[in-house]
């Protein structure tokens, strides 16, 4: 028996509506990344994590729970978790996280603010109200309560006097740039990614990472948002070798997301697929998304390394002592 869709849903629409994220999270695991980096609180332009990064070990553990009971006898206990869930929260039961997992997340986000102090951006964060964007929501056409949760979050925005938004991947970007002003009449934010914030900058003189790469293009980053040069530069300019993949740009090839919360046998076979044509032009895949980094890492042979691409940035332009 498949897992129940209907459940599965039911479940990301009432964390949404009532805890404001797909997969709700303790403040402690949302703001860990934070530690000792001493970034002002607020200001006219913040960094906004959309909580995807914080998200990753949550979707990693989910997917493997709902892999177990994917076209098992027990898949019917989504249906009982659905009316546990709408009175608590099970996300800590249904995707408990790995510590290593959460490590590797925060140092994503740790390297994203590392680099932009690096070239010179001044930039605040929301901490507590660096609210999770709506993605998984608006990608499952959960149109209603999405709706509602970008008003909110537009809402708090606002109220803290934001006027640009530095993002750090491709969903959040995508929500805050192009969704959300269709939906919200007198919409006023500037939204870029930090690649793009970083490919204008004045990067400092880099320590060339001699590496041949292959870069898995974002569906997201390339056909909606035009995110394709600035991680090419960005990378190239650090010294990274980079081999061309079959289906790049425009032209991309799915990473399996964001089917892994409702079909992830399938989700998998997609992902396997995908780091089959990248590992033909190099073993070493960049991803410039969390979910991406995700599915592609789950789907990857012990041989094949998937990093995130402010890892490789970060080695080439960050001052070891910053």
């Amino acid at each position: 028996m498949p897992i129940p869709i209907d459940s599965t849903l039911g479940m990301l629409a009432d964390n949404l509506r009532k805890r404001r994220s797909a997969l709700p999270m303790g403040r402690r695991t949302r703001l860990a990344w934070t530690k000792g980096l001493g970034i002002p609180r607020g200001g006219e332009t913040v960094l906004y994590t959309g909580q995807m990064w914080q998200m990753v070990p949550a979707i990693n553990a989910m997917s493997r729970q709902l892999a177990k009971y994917e076209n098992s006898r027990f898949s019917g206990v989504f249906r009982l978790a659905r009316s546990v869930n709408r009175f608590v929260n099970l996300t800590p039961f249904l995707a408990r996280t790995r510590a290593k997992e959460r490590a590797v997340a925060n140092a994503r986000l740790r390297n994203v603010a590392r680099l932009l102090r690096a070239a010179g951006v001044t930039f605040g964060y929301l901490y507590e109200d660096d609210l999770y964007a709506g993605t998984l929501a608006h990608d499952e056409g959960l149109d209603q309560g999405f709706a509602r949760h970008a008003r909110f979050v537009y809402s708090v925005l606002k109220a803290h006097g934001v006027q640009r938004v530095i993002t750090v991947d491709p969903h959040t970007t995508n929500m805050l740039r192009t969704v959300y002003p269709k939906l919200i009449p007198g919409y006023a934010l500037e939204v870029r990614s930090y690649l793009e914030v970083l490919a204008e900058s004045t990067l400092p003189t880099p320590r060339p990472v001699d590496k041949s790469v292959t870069l898995h293009d974002s569906c997201v980053y390339a056909r909606s948002e035009g995110v394709l040069e600035q991680p090419r530069k960005l990378l190239t300019g650090g010294g990274v070798r980079l081999s061309e993949p079959e289906l790049s740009g425009k032209l991309t090839f799915c990473c399996g997301g964001p089917l892994e919360t409702l079909f992830p046998g399938r989700s998998g076979e997609i992902a396997r697929a995908r780091v089959e044509q990248l590992r033909r032009a190099s073993p070493n895949i960049v991803t410039a998304c969390p979910l991406c980094f995700a599915n592609l890492s789950r789907a990857a042979p012990d041989q094949v390394d998937v990093r995130d691409i402010s890892d490789y940035l970060t080695e080439a332009y960050v001052p070891a002592e910053a």
